[in-house]
C-alpha cells in the first residue's frame, strides 16, 4: 500500500541529521469460566461485551483475594457513586490534541496508537518518533512495522477505502534518535513540533535484561534527560508521560507501593551538593555510573567490550539491589525525570510484565518473545522439562490493551489544569499497572495451564509429529534444574559434535537461569491502588471502551485460549493451531 502524500504537505516528515481443569484447594477461585460475545465495532470475538455488567466479571466482591463468588450479583461502582456518570472525559480530552510518542515502533506504542485512532478519531495528530536516518527511512518503518501489521486490521476494515487518507491525516513519522541531543530531530522541525504538541508519551526503551551498560544508560537513563529537555521547549505541553517498569523498584518482597524515587540522585544544587541526599538509594550517583561505562569503553579491545559492558551493567545493578541492567537503568531514568522536570506536569507509568492483548483490537496480538514466553515455548517443544521457580509466587502479568487503557485514563485525569495542584504531592503522579495484588496469577497454576495447552494444541517436530510433553516440573534450586538438564540423554551415544552442542546448551540454560532467578524467586506484590481508584472515575460508557480492571481477567481463558495461541501465531508464525 502506498500512503497518501496529503499528510506530508500538512506537516513535514523530519529526518535525523547524521486436562482442562485445575482442582487445587489452594487456589479454587483463581480460574473462572467466561462467556463470550461479539462486538461488531472491534471486529473480534470478545471475552465479554461489558466487563462491569456480567456477574462473573465483578470486581467489587473482594472476598477470597478479590475473586467473585460464583453467580454473585454485581453492584457497579457507578451505583455507589453518582460522580462516575460524569467520567474522566477521555474521548473529549483527546479531541483536537497533538501527541508525540517515542519508541513508536515498539510493542506497547503500536497498541497505544491503534487504540487512539480507533476509538478517538478526533485526535488532531500523533507525531511518531522513529529511529531512522532520514524521512524516507522513517516512512518505510512506519508502513512496514506499524501500519501494515495485523494490529491495524480492524481499523483498516472500519475505514475501508478511506483508511489510507485517514492514516495520512493523523500520523506524522518523525525521524530522530533518543540517543542524540534534541532527541535527534532537526532543529527547524523540532521547533515546529515543540510549538504544537500537547502531550508527550515516552515509551522508548531497551528492555533486554542484560543489555550493554553503556547502551542501556544511553536510552533508558540519558534518554530520559534528553526528552525532558525537549519537553521543556514545548510551549503548549499539558503533560509528559514517562513509561517505566514496576521492577524499577528495588523491593523484592511484601507489598510494593506506588512511590517515586524523589530527588537528589542526578542533579546537584548550586552549592554542589545533592538537594535530598539519596532518599531511597544510598550512595547511588548517576553521573558516576555513566562515567564507569564510558571509562570501560576506552579500557578494552573491541572483541572484549560487549561482554565486559554486559557484565558491568549486571554487576552495578545487583550491587544496588536491582534485578538486572534493564530495571536499574529504567529506575535511574525515573530519577532523572524527578530531578530535572522542574515545573513540567509529569506522570510515571509502571507496568509489570506486558503480554499479549486480552481482546483489543484482536485477542492475543503480540510481538517478540517476552518475559515468560521463551521458557514456556521451549517446554512446549520438549526442550525443557521445567524450570527453577517458586511455585507459590505471583507472576505479575498485564495484557497490553489493559496497560494502554490505563495510560489513556491517567492522561485524561492529569492532563487538565485542575490536576496540577494535586500532582505537586510527591507520589500522586506514580501509577503501577499491575495484577499481583488485585488478581494474582500463581506460578504453579500458570505451568499447569501451559501443560494443558500443549496437550490439546501440541507443537510438532520436523517430521510433523506432535511433541509429547510431561507435566511441567518445578525445581527448588538452579543446581537441581541443571542436574536434570545434564542427565537428559546422558546415557545415549552421541558424536563429539553433538556433545559440544549439548554442553553449550547447558551453559546457555545456566546463564538463562541466573538471568531469570530474580523474577522466578520474586516474593513481592505490586500494589495498584491508584489505578483502582482511577477505575472508579470512569463513566459506564468509558468502562465499555477503556476497561482496565485487572481483577476481571480470567487467567485460564487468557493463558490457554488467548496468550499462548497469540505467541505461537504472531511470534512463532505457526499456521495451524487447534
Amino acid at each position: 500500500m502506498i500512503m497518501s502524500v496529503v499528510s506530508l504537505n500538512l506537516f513535514p516528515i523530519i529526518s535525523s541529521r547524521p486436562s482442562l481443569s485445575i482442582n487445587r484447594a489452594s487456589t479454587p477461585k483463581l480460574l473462572r469460566k467466561t462467556s463470550s460475545s461479539t462486538n461488531m465495532f472491534f471486529c473480534v470475538d470478545q471475552i465479554s461485551k461489558n466487563f462491569s455488567s456480567a456477574p462473573h466479571w465483578s470486581a467489587n466482591n473482594r472476598k477470597n483475594g478479590g475473586m467473585p463468588e460464583k453467580n454473585s450479583v454485581s453492584i457497579t461502582k457507578s451505583q455507589l457513586s453518582p460522580k462516575v456518570h460524569e467520567g474522566l472525559g477521555i474521548v473529549e480530552y483527546f479531541s483536537g490534541k497533538k501527541l508525540l510518542v517515542t519508541g513508536a515502533t515498539g510493542f506497547l506504542a503500536k497498541v497505544l496508537v491503534e487504540k487512539i485512532l480507533r476509538t478517538m478519531p478526533e485526535v488532531d495528530k500523533i507525531f511518531l518518533l522513529i529511529k531512522a536516518k532520514d524521512k524516507e527511512a522513517a516512512m518505510e518503518r512506519l508502513m512496514n512495522e506499524i501500519i501494515n501489521t495485523e494490529l491495524f486490521k480492524c481499523l483498516r476494515e472500519k475505514h475501508g477505502a478511506l483508511f489510507e487518507s485517514f492514516i495520512s491525516s493523523k500520523l506524522v513519522p518523525v525521524a530522530g534518535n533518543m540517543c542524540e541531543m534534541n532527541i535527534g530531530i532537526e532543529e527547524d522541525v523540532a521547533n515546529l513540533v515543540a510549538g504544537e504538541v500537547d502531550v508527550i508519551i515516552n515509551s522508548a526503551a531497551t528492555t533486554t535484561f542484560d543489555e550493554r551498560f553503556d547502551v542501556a544508560l544511553d536510552i533508558n537513563t540519558k534518554g530520559a534527560a534528553r526528552i525532558i529537555n525537549f519537553a521543556k521547549k514545548c510551549e503548549k505541553l499539558k503533560l509528559y508521560v514517562h513509561v517505566s517498569t514496576a521492577y524499577a523498584s528495588r523491593q523484592i518482597e511484601g507489598k510494593i507501593i506506588e512511590e517515586s524515587f524523589g530527588k537528589g540522585h542526578y542533579v546537584a544544587n548550586s552549592a554542589g551538593m545533592n538537594e535530598t541526599l539519596y532518599k531511597h538509594v544510598h550512595g547511588l550517583d548517576i553521573e558516576t555510573e555513566i562515567k564507569l561505562a564510558s571509562e570501560m569503553l576506552e579500557s578494552f579491545k573491541e572483541n572484549e567490550i560487549d561482554q565486559n559492558l554486559k557484565d558491568l551493567g549486571m554487576s552495578r545493578a545487583r550491587n544496588y539491589g536491582w534485578q538486572n541492567t534493564y530495571s536499574f537503568t529504567k529506575a535511574m531514568g525515573e530519577m532523572v525525570v524527578e530531578d530535572t522536570k522542574g515545573e513540567l506536569p509529569v506522570i510515571i507509568i509502571r507496568p509489570s510484565i506486558i503480554e499479549s492483548t486480552l481482546k483489543e483490537p484482536i485477542p492475543g496480538w503480540i510481538e517478540g518473545n517476552r518475559m515468560m514466553d521463551p521458557i514456556i515455548l521451549l517446554y512446549g517443544k520438549g526442550k525443557l522439562p521445567g524450570f527453577f521457580v517458586n511455585p507459590n509466587m505471583a507472576l505479575d502479568v498485564v495484557p497490553a490493551d489493559i496497560v494502554v487503557n490505563s495510560i489513556l485514563a491517567t492522561i485524561a485525569k492529569h492532563g487538565g489544569k485542575e490536576s496540577k495542584l494535586e500532582d505537586s504531592n510527591s507520589n500522586d503522579h506514580v501509577y503501577q499497572i499491575t495484577s499481583s495484588v488485585a488478581n494474582p496469577l500463581i506460578m504453579r497454576d500458570l505451568v499447569d495451564l501451559a501443560y494443558q495447552h500443549f496437550c490439546i494444541s501440541p507443537c510438532f517436530d520436523r517430521e510433523g509429529n506432535p511433541i509429547q510433553i510431561s507435566a511441567f516440573k518445578l525445581f527448588t534450586s538452579i543446581e537441581d534444574w541443571l542436574s536434570c538438564m545434564k542427565s537428559t540423554n546422558s546415557n545415549d551415544e552421541i558424536s563429539p559434535k553433538q556433545e559440544l552442542i549439548r554442553r553449550k546448551s547447558i551453559e546457555h540454560f545456566k546463564y538463562m537461569a541466573n538471568l531469570y532467578q530474580p523474577y522466578t524467586t520474586f516474593d513481592g506484590r505490586f500494589d495498584n491502588n491508584k489505578v483502582e481508584k482511577l477505575l472508579e472515575c470512569l463513566s459506564e460508557e468509558e468502562r465499555k471502551e477503556f476497561q482496565f480492571d485487572v481483577s476481571c481477567i480470567d487467567w485460564k481463558h487468557y493463558i490457554t485460549r488467548v496468550h499462548f495461541h497469540g505467541v505461537r501465531k504472531h511470534v512463532m508464525k505457526e499456521t495451524a493451531l487447534k
